[in-house]
């Protein structure tokens, strides 16, 4: 079995010899992509700074919320109508990592309009 990778071995990017490596997902949603790439790449960049195994980001398919109403607001008139569109995007990056790792990680300055929620699970 020349391809077994023994589990308790901690890869060669976790600094801490004591700490035990979660799978940490890091989901970012926000209407502004622009602020949400540059939160992305920010997050990618320290990971690769405390060399960090790194998947993402993910670019989940984009929410599209409409809601159509009629211009005229009493009903009279020609049936005229107006439709208003908010756009969410959203992104994943998973992390194999320790906890105390992820807390310097996501320590950065988030973009305002960037909503980032971190889920840690052990398998």
């Amino acid at each position: 079995m020349a391809s077994y990778v023994d589990p308790g071995k901690k890869s060669a990017g976790i600094e801490d010899a004591g700490a035990q490596a979660h799978r940490i997902r890091i989901t970012l949603t926000s209407r502004n992509v622009k602020n949400l790439e540059k939160v992305c790449a920010d997050l990618k960049k320290r990971a690769a700074d405390n060399k960090l195994n790194v998947s993402g980001p993910v670019r989940l398919p984009t929410k599209r919320l409409t809601v159509t109403t009629r211009k005229a607001p009493s009903g009279e008139g020609t049936n005229t109508w107006d439709c208003f569109e908010m756009r969410i995007h959203k992104r994943l990056i998973d992390l194999h990592a320790p906890s105390e790792v992820v807390k310097q990680i996501t320590s950065i300055a988030i973009e305002p309009g960037v909503e980032v929620d971190v889920t840690i699970n052990d398998r």
